[in-house]
């Protein structure tokens, strides 16, 4: 089995928090969603469960940010500058807020945005020809 990544995200309203992630073209797995957490499946290998208040608080003793404060920036990279485009554009259709102007590198284009948690979430492209090969 590869190695997957679960990313918990405390959130507020989980079922429009559900809505907002689909709109943006991500799906839920049923099998692994509750009245208390949402399993968002991003890719065959990235996930992130979406857990209200309440049921992240059973995995830590540390007080939950309340998206004024940042702990971590969630970057995905993506095929081609047209899914950063689309992504991000979906995002900020379904109520997200832009968390910085779209960047240009030349190799590497990045849109980010806040969920509606204010968790922020960067969509990125790098050309595979800029990428050095392991040596």
């Amino acid at each position: 089995m590869s190695t997957k990544i679960f990313v918990n995200l405390p959130v507020k309203d989980l079922d429009k928090s559900m809505d907002f992630f689909k709109s943006v073209g991500w799906t839920i797995n049923p099998q692994f969603t509750d009245e208390t957490a949402a399993c968002l499946v991003i890719s065959d290998d990235i996930y992130a469960m979406l857990l209200t208040h309440k049921k992240f608080g059973e995995f830590t003793n540390k007080k939950i940010a309340d998206g004024a404060t940042v702990e971590a920036l969630i970057a995905l990279s993506v095929d081609s500058k047209a899914d950063v485009d689309r992504i991000a554009g979906a995002a900020l259709a379904a109520g997200a807020r832009q968390a910085k102007p779209p960047q240009d590198y030349g190799f590497m284009q990045l849109r980010s945005f806040l969920d509606l948690d204010g968790h922020h979430w960067e969509i990125l492209y790098m050309d595979p020809a800029h990428v050095l090969p392991k040596t």
